[in-house]
């Protein structure tokens, strides 16, 4: 078989899906630039404005994010103590995936 007829598993695959959820790619986002505006995190994740603006509020109404009013913008901050949601993962913390993933 030649190299151009051989697939991967990756490119034979059709399926489109990403290991992490629209929450947490927000709350990455968000560690990375806790001033960053709803429409840029809604270009970065590739959601609408509005799906950005339920997330943040399901966010901050569970206690992972505190928003701020500064001026016209939101100042973002993460509690980043809070475990995580699923009993799968609720033995991390939110701290320790934005370590995971951003190596801060």
């Amino acid at each position: 078989m030649t190299l151009e007829k051989q697939k991967t598993p990756h490119a034979s695959s059709t399926a489109s899906f990403t290991f992490l959820t629209n929450h947490s790619h927000v709350l990455l986002l968000i560690a990375a630039n806790p001033e960053m505006r709803m429409r840029e995190m809604a270009l970065s994740v590739g959601i609408t404005e509005r799906a950005v603006q339920r997330i943040i509020d399901e966010l901050s109404t569970t206690g992972y994010l505190v928003v701020t009013k500064e001026g016209r913008r939101n100042h973002y901050s993460i509690v980043t103590q809070k475990p995580l949601r699923h009993p799968v993962e609720g033995h991390c913390t939110i701290g320790e995936l934005i370590h995971f993933v951003h190596g801060e």
